[in-house]
């Protein structure tokens, strides 16, 4: 990796982080934009309950992390050793794993069927928790 990619990088996750930290994104006044794709359907998008999961994880609060957004807790670290692999960095012992699922069409179908899926009656579970 660059030095001036980890130069922009490291500032902008600790601010990330810091906003995390300090604004719950369910008070009245806070900094974080709603979903506009539920503000103009009243449908949940994949991404959905996403920035509260992040404050719940910054707060070391797993499970509500989880309840907010499945796909990110468990789909994010998936991301991010498949970004480590395209760079060449991915662990060589997940290579034989990385190398099946790292298909974008598979990720696609994987993110717009969650976002299906969530709206289903009887699928309310994942939906985030207000």
């Amino acid at each position: 990796m660059h030095l001036w990619w980890l130069a922009l990088l490291a500032p902008t996750t600790a601010l990330g982080v810091w906003m995390l930290r300090t604004f719950d994104p369910n008070a009245e006044g806070s900094p974080f934009l709603g979903c506009i794709f539920y503000q103009v359907t009243g449908l949940l998008c994949p991404a959905c309950g996403s920035t509260r999961a992040m404050h719940a994880l910054v707060h070391l609060e797993l499970g509500r992390a989880l309840s907010m957004n499945a796909l990110l807790l468990i789909g994010g670290p998936i991301g991010l050793l498949l970004v480590l692999r395209a760079l060449g960095r991915g662990p060589a012992r997940l290579e034989p794993v990385l190398g099946r699922i790292s298909s974008p069409w598979l990720w696609v179908a994987i993110v717009l069927g969650y976002g299906v899926v969530r709206n289903l009656p009887g699928f309310e579970f994942l939906a985030p928790l207000a």
